[in-house]
C-alpha cells in the first residue's frame, strides 16, 4: 500500500546525522544576520535563500556543497544565536515526527566574535535542553574536529568534558581528500581509552579506503554516510541487485553491525552517487547490512526525515514493516545509554507504529 507524506510524516523517526549548522531555518538566518549585522548574504528573503543554498548543495561536489555553511556559520556565532538554531531544530524535530535525535556540529566554526569552545557548547545545549522540554524530542550532541584542521586532541577532550551534560560522541568531518581519518588517531585514541563513542565520516567523497581507516585506525563505531562501502562488494554483471563476492572491508561492518548513516539526498546532491536509483542503500538493506536513513543537512538539501523515509518507500519499496525495522536499528545504534535507547524503542517507536498500522487497517477497510 502506498504511504503518503502525511501519513509519513506521523511515524516516529529517528535521526543519527544531522548537522546544526546545515538545518537553521532561512528566516532565523535572515533575522541573526541583521542582529548581528552579517552583510553577506546573497538574498533576504526568506524562499530564495533556501532556493539559493539548494542550489548551491546540488553541484555534485562536497567541497561546492559545504559552501554555504560560511553563511549558516557566519551567523551562528553568539549565545543567543546558537541557543535558537539548537532550540528551532528541537521544533523542527517535533513536527517531522522524529523522537530521538543526534545533531553534531563543529565549535571551532563559531569563535569569530571571541567566544570560547565552552561558551559555544553551553548554549547549543541549552537550547536542547529547552527544545526537549517544550516538545518532547530525545536529543545527543555530537562534537565535530575538521579534518583539515590541528585542533581534533582539543575537540576530543572538549567532548568528553561535556558526556555528563548531553554531548554523546566525537566525530571527523569535512572534505575528504587528502584529510584522512588517520591523521588524526591520537585524538581518537584519547576517546578509546575514555570509552566514549566515535563515528566518523567516511567514504563520501573519497574511496572505501577511507572506511577502512575510519574503523581500523580510528575505532569508529558508526561510519557516517559509508557510500563507497559498494567498491569491496562484488556485484552480478547480469543482475546488479545481486552480491557474489564481499571483500574482507564489507564483511567486518556486516559481521559486527557497524551502523551506516546513510544520507539519500545528500549523497546525490554531493555526487557521491549519481542517482538515488543508483544508491547503494537498497543493495546494503537486502543483505542485512545496519543501515540507517538521516537528513545530513536538511536545509542544503532541502529534506527532512519524511522526505528520506518516503525515498525509501518509493524508490526502494521499503513497507511499513521495514521503516520500523530501520527506526529500531537506528535507535540500537545511538550513543545514548542502553537503557534509554530501550526505553524509546519500546515506550514510543513500536506504540507509535502500532498505531500507524491500526490507522492503515481502518484506511483499507
Amino acid at each position: 500500500m502506498k504511504l503518503s507524506d502525511k501519513f509519513i510524516r506521523t511515524l516516529p523517526k529517528v535521526l543519527l546525522h544531522d548537522h546544526l549548522d546545515g538545518g537553521v531555518r532561512p528566516q532565523t538566518i535572515i533575522e541573526l544576520a541583521n542582529d548581528s549585522g552579517y552583510n553577506k548574504l546573497p538574498t533576504k528573503d526568506a524562499g530564495d535563500l533556501a532556493q539559493w543554498f539548494h542550489r548551491g548543495a546540488q553541484r555534485g561536489s562536497l567541497p561546492l556543497y559545504l559552501e554555504g555553511f560560511a553563511h549558516t556559520c557566519g551567523v551562528m556565532q553568539t549565545e543567543e544565536a546558537l541557543e535558537r538554531v539548537a532550540y528551532e531544530m528541537m521544533e523542527d524535530m517535533r513536527d517531522d515526527g522524529v523522537v530521538y535525535v543526534e545533531t553534531r556540529f563543529a565549535p571551532v566554526f563559531h569563535t569569530d566574535n571571541g567566544m570560547h569552545w565552552d561558551e559555544v557548547v553551553n548554549a547549543v545545549l541549552k537550547g536542547l535542553e529547552r527544545g526537549k522540554r517544550d516538545f518532547g524530542v530525545e536529543y545527543g550532541l555530537i562534537i565535530c574536529a575538521m579534518r583539515n584542521m590541528h585542533l581534533s586532541q582539543e575537540m576530543a577532550e572538549l567532548a568528553v568534558d561535556y558526556r555528563e551534560r548531553g554531548v554523546v560522541a566525537f566525530d571527523l568531518a569535512g572534505e575528504e581528500g587528502g584529510f584522512p581519518p588517520k591523521k588524526h588517531v591520537d585524538a581518537f585514541h584519547y576517546i578509546q581509552r575514555e570509552n566514549f563513542n566515535i563515528t566518523i565520516h567516511a567514504g563520501e567523497a573519497f574511496g572505501k579506503e577511507s572506511i577502512w581507516q575510519a574503523i581500523q585506525w580510528c575505532g569508529a563505531h558508526r561510519i557516517g554516510h559509508a557510500t563507497r562501502l559498494i567498491e569491496d562488494i562484488g556485484l552480478d554483471k547480469k543482475d546488479p541487485t545481486k552480491i557474489v563476492k564481499m571483500g574482507y572491508l564489507a564483511q567486518y561492518i556486516l559481521d559486527k553491525r557497524i551502523p551506516l548513516e546513510i544520507c539519500l539526498t545528500s549523497n546525490v546532491d554531493t555526487g557521491a552517487v549519481k542517482s538515488l536509483e543508483e544508491h547503494p542503500f537498497g543493495i546494503l538493506y537486502r543483505y542485512k547490512f545496519r543501515v540507517t536513513l538521516n537528513t545530513d543537512d536538511r536545509l542544503m538539501s532541502d529534506t527532512t526525515m519524511t522526505k528520506e523515509l518516503g525515498i525509501a518507500h518509493r524508490v526502494f519499496k521499503l513497507g511499513l514493516d521495514e521503516l520500523e525495522k530501520i527506526t529500531i536499528n537506528s535507535m540500537k545504534s545511538a550513543f545514548i545509554p542502553y537503557n534509554r535507547r530501550i526505553r524509546i524503542i519500546y515506550d514510543v517507536i513500536k506504540p507509535g507504529y502500532a498505531k500507524a498500522r491500526k490507522a492503515l487497517s481502518r484506511k483499507r477497510a
